[in-house]
């Protein structure tokens, strides 16, 4: 495997104070591989490289993992569940197994989309070639506009291997896409390939003109009746990292970390020192703003 230039962000929420960059070799953990406490395998790397980025690794391997490294610095970048979703234990099990909270925004939130949009709502599926393509062409301007592309560079992406990637899933139909359309315009997307039966949360987005009829929310839940209706998928893979939507709509999680593996040298000593204490400052300041309850203040911030 080929080192690609991977910054370390100095992040408060989306937004980058500052990174460094230095040359990893990605090792990323399958669902599977997480939920089994794999140990992955860590290819030899080449001069350039600095070292290795290992994503979803499950907590209770770290020391393994560090072990491994034979000497390399072992430095944990986040702490997260990944989530995912049973899909065989049917809709009416995995509806009944949400909140009554989340049951009852979202009739709310899918009646007011359906007031918007004429009596019902307005959700267009994709999975052929052809459908992906079209499918494409309108998220891709959905994604212009959010802030995961503005300040995350995380939106859709349009280059040519990505589009040849997406036509070759849609024609051996691994792939599945949605969009909802509010009054006629595109208002979210999701795009999510298939591989050995395991969905992957792979891009999700919304036009930010649109927030205050949360319409993520309401397609998540129509594409998971999609997905379960199909009754030969085995899991929604939510992916790395945590957050408020993902634990909503899980019905499992294991406890990960995405783990840094450096050569020992100087230079990443000082990077992993000034990340760990950059990092440890901001948990200190999450949580003076959660005892002060100023977290609508820090949420306009960090955007």
């Amino acid at each position: 495997m080929t080192a690609v230039p991977l910054p370390l962000r100095f992040q408060v929420g989306a937004r980058t104070l500052m990174a460094i960059q230095r040359q990893l070799v990605r090792v990323p953990l399958s669902l599977d591989d997480a939920m089994e406490g794999r140990l992955p395998v860590l290819p030899p790397l080449d001069r350039a490289a600095h070292g290795y980025a290992i994503t979803s690794l499950p907590a209770d391997r770290r020391d393994a993992m560090a072990y491994a490294g034979g000497g390399m610095i072992a430095f944990v970048r986040q702490h997260y569940t990944r989530h995912y979703v049973d899909l065989s234990i049917g809709f009416d099990a995995y509806l009944a197994g949400l909140s009554g909270n989340t049951r009852s925004s979202i009739r709310r939130k899918a009646r007011k989309l359906a007031e918007v949009s004429g009596g019902s709502l307005d959700i267009r599926r994709f999975r052929t070639p052809d459908e992906i393509a079209a499918f494409h062409d309108v998220a891709r301007r959905i994604s212009l506009r959010t802030y995961q592309e503005r300040l995350l560079g995380g939106g859709l992406p349009d280059d040519e291997a990505f589009l040849r990637s997406m036509a070759t899933q849609a024609a051996a139909d691994s792939v599945r896409a949605w969009l909802l359309y509010v009054a006629g315009e595109p208002a979210a997307y999701l795009y999510c390939p298939i591989n050995g039966g395991v969905v992957r949360y792979d891009h999700v987005g919304h036009d930010p003109a649109f927030n205050d009829l949360s319409p993520g929310g309401v397609l998540q839940m129509e594409a998971m009746r999609d997905l379960f209706a199909e009754e030969r998928l085995r899991r929604f893979d939510f992916t790395e990292g945590d957050g408020q939507h993902k634990r909503q709509f899980a019905t499992g999680g294991i406890g990960c970390i995405d783990l840094l593996l450096l050569r020992a040298s100087l230079a990443n000593r000082v990077t992993t020192m000034a990340l760990g204490g950059f990092d440890r400052t901001m948990a200190l300041g999450k949580h003076a703003t959660e005892q002060l309850g100023l977290q609508a203040v820090a949420r306009k911030i960090r955007r």
